[in-house]
């Protein structure tokens, strides 16, 4: 049996859905703040995380395995790397594969004869030994890796950016390029190279060709996929392989931790737009706790009348803090709404898998009841304290 001016659940639910629909437009605003504030930080999430997916998908897919062998950095002018680089990296067990670039300094590489010589558009000449795109974890987007054999004709791959600059889609039968003061036939570009970014800028040439232009038979960088259990292993060993009276001028790294910080960086960036989206949600809450305070105002008499018929502080109290709990609600289930249809939209545009996790939505959703209460409590508050005969005095 209910005590004498207690009100049921039910009873409060429809006193507040009745008291947000009288004043529709002042709830819409109200909900927008919270709405804003809660899809900012959902979508925020989201993309983040669907951002990491795609970057474990490309990592699964070119592996972690991969060392990339430098001359050392550090003062002074580094030493260029042996000669016999590639041959010492492919005779140890850990290395499964290998490849080599060498830069060609002195070589530009143009669309026809009759470009300006200083045009170069930032095209790089590497001389080539291996498979480099193979052991990269790379492609082709048409043609075919040139061929290192002796005596083959002189030939160049394209790198992705390199093909675009030179006008190259692909690769057809009379596809050529200027470079050193002869024509050369184009037989393949390249996919972007994912682990070595800097590769997409240059053209692949033959070691004999390089030589013509002047290649000095240094390798410039060294490609190594190793046994992916033994990747510390290799990642010592190497250096001094390479060049055993000073290893210390041989620098081993793996690109894969330069995606790795580079998803880091995007953390970061990730909670400084959450640290917005949080700001943004606590003014949204300042705006219901701003809407209820009116609401209380202007409804002096209303609660006066039900003081005066029986109604306790409590009651009136409650009614008041479940208004404020459905317009936070509304707003919060609106941004929840957006924010995953955000995430969605943005990631299929991406060719992103979609990851959105559900401790965000549904966080979300919780944060909008905890600002809801906290926001309600003093105007809830205030209404309970309304005397009823000064209420009533407005009537």
């Amino acid at each position: 049996m209910r005590a004498r001016g207690s009100v049921r659940p039910a009873d409060l639910l429809r006193l507040g859905v009745f008291g947000l629909r009288t004043r529709p437009g002042r709830v819409v605003l109200s909900a927008l703040g919270i709405a804003i504030g809660i899809a900012a930080m959902i979508a925020v999430v989201g993309i983040s995380s669907s951002s990491k997916a795609k970057l474990d998908q490309v990592l699964d897919a070119l592996g972690t395995n991969v060392l990339t062998v430098t001359q050392a950095q550090g003062f002074g002018a580094p030493e260029p790397l042996p000669t016999t680089a590639l041959g010492s990296a492919q005779r140890q067990r850990e290395v499964e594969s290998a490849a080599a670039v060498g830069t060609v300094p002195d070589a530009a590489v143009y669309r026809n004869d009759h470009v300006p010589a200083p045009e170069t558009k930032g095209i790089g000449v590497f001389a080539a030994w291996g498979d480099v795109p193979g052991v990269l974890g790379g492609g082709l987007a048409s043609g075919r890796w040139i061929d290192d054999a002796h005596g083959a004709a002189p030939q160049v791959v394209l790198g992705a950016e390199a093909a675009r600059s030179l006008g190259v889609d692909r690769v057809r039968a009379d596809t050529r390029v200027w470079i050193g003061g002869q024509w050369v036939q184009v037989v393949g570009v390249l996919e972007p190279v994912e682990l070595a970014a800097d590769l997409d800028r240059q053209v692949f040439v033959p070691r004999g060709l390089a030589g013509q232009l002047g290649f000095d038979g240094a390798p410039t960088a060294v490609y190594t996929r190793v046994d992916p259990t033994r990747v510390a292993e290799a990642r010592d060993i190497l250096a001094g392989a390479i060049r055993p009276g000073a290893p210390q001028q041989v620098g081993v790294t793996r690109p894969s931790d330069a995606l790795a910080a580079k998803n880091a960086t995007d953390d970061s960036f990730t909670g400084l737009l959450v640290g917005i989206g949080g700001v943004a949600l606590l003014v949204g809450g300042i705006g219901v706790a701003n809407t209820m305070v009116i609401t209380v105002l202007e409804r002096r008499a209303e609660v006066g009348v039900r003081r005066a018929l029986g109604a306790r502080r409590r009651s009136i109290r409650d009614q008041f803090l479940v208004e404020s709990l459905l317009l936070s609600f509304l707003g919060g289930l609106a941004g929840a709404v957006l924010g995953v249809a955000v995430t969605v939209v943005f990631a299929v545009t991406q060719g992103w898998p979609v990851a959105l996790p559900v401790w965000a939505v549904v966080g979300g959703l919780g944060a909008t009841v905890v600002i809801g209460g906290v926001s309600g409590i003093y105007p809830a508050a205030r209404a309970a304290r309304i005397p009823p005969t000064s209420a009533l005095a407005a009537v």
